[in-house]
């Protein structure tokens, strides 16, 4: 019997709220994968973890792990947090000051009642796995912020639980630390294989941790699909927006031949494309195309797809230049490596590199 977690049909709405927080969610997190829930500040991301952790009570919907159900509002079954037997971090990571490292750790154990020998060894392996071992005797006020965060996950996982549930954990460390984080918070949870669910609205972070993830916005999950599928086939155009450097245009369908497209944008100019998305288009039909800054290229000595623009500004970015350009049918950014003599660029969009969405009103 796999143990996913399954989430189905989850709704919260707040008292004080006059729309819901949270709607119809609907998700399966593999048994021993990292699903991050992401998406702007304020979108339902932390409300739908809390209602996983027992600290929210859904309006709706039903949770469960394998056959074990943790809510379920049609039967009227919410259990607390105590019974669902999940290790959780939060941003602050909520270390006792009083205790040290050991006995942060040790606390659930403690609650459990496990003998002392058996709590010890448990303990130990678990600061060995987040490489604190030899800090067990410090108090949380003589380790950095990387550090007290590896506490926080080691007593997180000391219980053995069924899932881990991570809120936006490495929000208080540094930019560099950070990305050091992100590895050895992934090594951890795959050496442990617990299934996780990691709370971020840092679309980097969640690219470089998750086996998949889930878009949320204002309530409503958009997409959940591996890191891949969502950068190459966003699902909406607030998808293509919050993940990557995406530019939009305006245009209206002039042509279908299959999935063979052609798109007339405002200033007259004729873009052909290859429609991947499944979705059914009518000519004439007001639309929006998207294409990722980098897929854009120098014209040279290519033919057809062709956008003459000016140069409003370049941007030194270390590792490349971001150009933002107007067409006359919009704006586009282009990132390249190349810096930029000339006030006219001639572009050329690759038709398999262009996206296409309905006009969202």
């Amino acid at each position: 019997m796999h143990n996913d977690l399954i989430i189905e049909g989850l709704t919260k709405q707040f008292a004080t709220a006059s729309s819901v927080a949270i709607s119809d969610i609907n998700l399966t997190v593999k048994e021993g994968s990292l699903a991050t829930l992401l998406g702007p500040s304020g979108c339902g991301k932390s409300t739908t973890l809390n209602c996983v952790a027992g600290l929210e009570e859904p309006t709706e919907g039903k949770i469960r792990v394998g056959d074990f159900v943790m809510s379920d509002t049609s039967k009227g079954l919410i259990l607390p947090p105590e019974q669902r037997h999940l290790g959780m971090v939060f941003q602050s990571y909520a270390l006792w000051p009083h205790m040290k490292v050991f006995d942060n750790v040790a606390f659930s154990l403690k609650l459990q009642n496990v003998n002392r020998n058996e709590m010890k060894k448990r303990v130990m392996d678990s600061l060995d796995l987040v490489g604190l071992a030899d800090l067990a005797n410090r108090y949380p006020f003589q380790l950095s912020g990387g550090q007290r965060q590896r506490v926080a996950l080691a007593r997180a996982v000391v219980a053995r639980p069924r899932l881990l549930l991570l809120d936006e954990p490495l929000s208080n460390l540094d930019a560099k630390i950070r990305e050091l984080a992100r590895v050895w918070v992934r090594e951890l949870q795959q050496r442990v294989g617990i299934t996780t669910i990691y709370v971020t609205h840092d679309q980097s972070e969640a690219f470089a941790m998750s086996d998949m993830i889930a878009v949320i916005n204002k309530g409503v999950l958009l997409q959940f699909a591996p890191p891949e599928e969502l950068y190459s086939h966003p699902a909406t155009q607030f998808v293509a927006e919050f993940i990557g450097a995406t530019s939009f245009l305006k245009g209206a369908i002039a042509t279908i031949d299959g999935n063979k497209i052609t798109v007339r944008v405002a200033n007259g100019d004729i873009l052909k494309l290859t429609d991947h998305s499944g979705k059914a288009w009518n000519v004439n039909q007001n639309v929006v195309i998207a294409i990722r800054s980098e897929r854009v290229e120098m014209a040279g000595s290519k033919s057809g797809n062709i956008l003459n623009a000016g140069v409003k500004n370049s941007t030194y970015l270390g590792s490349k230049w971001q150009h933002v350009v107007d067409t006359g049918s919009g704006t586009l950014k282009v990132e390249t490596t190349d810096t930029v003599t000339n006030d006219r660029l001639s572009l050329y969009l690759p038709p398999d590199a262009i996206l296409l969405f309905n006009e969202e009103k």
